[in-house]
């Protein structure tokens, strides 16, 4: 299938800031990365109830849900693990562009990819939130049973496991699963938010 070539950029009336005006707060992407069992659903979801309480106009964007979706026709290759991350990628940018606060879940295991994706947005409108977790710590939580199949060979290219996970380098946060509650987590996610002007 060939590439759209006939397309041009429609600039709308209603702009980011003015939606952010109207929102009465900012709007950002936290993007959680981290290995299969670090906690980033968990986080991310305790994260977005909390700004839904707070009055917050936010969105949740997990792995598992999206590959239910809109990127139900890709694999774990490398090249399809690419393609994911830029999908949404492309569809945070939509939300952020739309007011909101995106929580996103997804191990998105290379730099090279979530650099690519943080090239697409506005200075500090991209919040990497590292879940630091020891493998063994989430192979012991292994909530999916999905280490145990990789370690039986049903999973191949599994994270962790048979293909690897570069830790972010330079992440806005770091919260480490393994040492903090997941009130801890949340507390210390919505403090950057609130030192950043954003809520």
């Amino acid at each position: 299938m060939g590439k759209s070539t006939n397309i041009t950029w429609h600039e709308t009336t209603i702009t980011k800031a003015d939606r952010r005006i109207q929102n009465g707060h900012g709007s950002c992407v936290l993007w959680f990365t981290g290995l299969s069992g670090s906690g980033k659903s968990t986080i991310a979801n305790a994260v977005s109830y909390e700004l839904y309480r707070l009055g917050i106009n936010e969105y949740v964007l997990d792995g598992d849900n999206i590959r239910h979706g809109l990127n139900k026709d890709l694999g774990f290759s490398e090249q399809d693990r690419a393609e994911n991350i830029r999908r949404i990628g492309e569809v945070a940018k939509l939300f952020v562009d739309s007011g909101k606060v995106i929580t996103t879940a997804f191990i998105s295991p290379f730099r090279s990819d979530r650099d690519q994706v943080r090239a697409i947005f506005e200075e500090g409108e991209f919040i990497e939130v590292y879940i630091d977790c020891p493998l063994e710590e989430c192979e012991r939580r292994d909530p999916k049973q999905l280490y145990a199949k990789a370690r039986r060979g049903e999973i191949k290219d599994f994270t962790g496991i048979d293909s690897p996970y570069e830790a972010p380098e330079n992440p806005e946060i770091v919260i480490h699963s393994d040492k903090v509650t997941v009130e801890e987590a949340v507390e210390q996610v919505l403090h950057y938010l609130r030192e950043k002007n954003i809520i």
